[in-house]
């Protein structure tokens, strides 16, 4: 019998200095702090819309660690959503403004912008099209340039984020 999962739920991370990654995320991703646990030296964030106890755990293990090494064997990164493409555009900003941002895609059904933490964590931070919008990206996921300015004027107001966007909200886009 499979594991029936719905989501996944939280991230955990492990960083070098906690305060730094604390400051990072609650600064670019304006994530609260739920919860710390001292003896580990961990912090739980919660992002502000979310539901969720939390959203991501932090445990700091100091700057003797290892530092992760791109293409190595572990997590590769971690996507956060955001609502409607003009959030996805002010996310943008913000990488670019936390010299954070790293690169931006299209990948058919979403569009992405990319950014690493402080300790070289890698995130993307994506917006995903109404799903009767997927068209023939149903079943693909190409990787693609990204003309966000395009994308804003297509899309600009379309809430995608755990709801079901009607085809009216859809065409009137299109």
């Amino acid at each position: 019998m499979p594991v029936a999962a719905v989501r996944l739920n939280h991230a955990v991370l492990f960083v070098a200095d906690l305060e730094r990654a604390l400051a990072f995320y609650t600064g670019v991703f304006a994530m609260e702090v739920a919860a710390r646990e001292p003896r580990a030296n961990a912090a739980f964030l919660r992002l502000t819309r979310s539901g969720n106890h939390h959203d991501l755990g932090l445990f700091g293990v100091g700057p003797q660690a290892a530092p992760k090494v791109r293409g190595g064997i572990g997590l590769y990164h971690l996507a956060w959503q955001v609502d409607t493409i003009d959030e996805l555009e002010e996310a943008r900003m913000a990488l670019v403004g936390a010299d954070a941002f790293t690169g931006e895609s299209s990948h058919g059904a979403t569009k992405s912008v990319y950014g690493k933490d402080p300790d070289g964590n890698e995130f993307e931070v994506m917006w995903m099209l109404p799903r009767e919008a997927w068209g023939e990206f149903e079943h693909a996921a190409p990787v693609e340039s990204l003309d966000l300015p395009d994308e804003v004027r297509r899309w600009a107001g379309v809430r995608t984020a755990g709801r079901i966007v009607t085809d009216a909200e859809a065409d009137a886009h299109e």
